[in-house]
């Protein structure tokens, strides 16, 4: 399974229900949904969770301690900008072509 969490780490608090969850949160991403959808299950994430579904920035929005949970199940981590460049760019690419050649 090859899922990377990055290193961003963004204080924000994140409206969840009733509650808030105030943190600090990262990304984390995977070369398919179905592996993306697996950690996340792992963590405990419901899948309802998931940010830009369906697109080349699709991930779930880690605190520090899930972030924690995810590299001892086997998540690489990465450097945020290195993570854009060499990973979430070539993905969009591949992405925005595939949808040029279906027209």
């Amino acid at each position: 399974m090859t899922v990377y969490v990055d290193n961003f780490k963004m204080k924000a608090d994140v409206p969840n229900g009733a509650r808030t969850v105030r943190g600090v949160w990262c990304h984390m991403t995977a070369d398919t949904r179905e592996e993306l959808d697996a950690m996340a299950d792992t963590l405990g994430l419901k899948r309802a969770w998931v940010q830009y579904p369906g697109t080349w920035k699709e991930h779930y929005d880690l605190t520090l301690t899930k972030r924690r949970l995810a590299v001892k199940a086997g998540a690489q981590e990465v450097d945020a900008r290195e993570h854009i460049v060499s990973f979430l760019a070539p993905r969009r690419k591949r992405l925005e072509e595939t949808a040029q050649q279906k027209r």
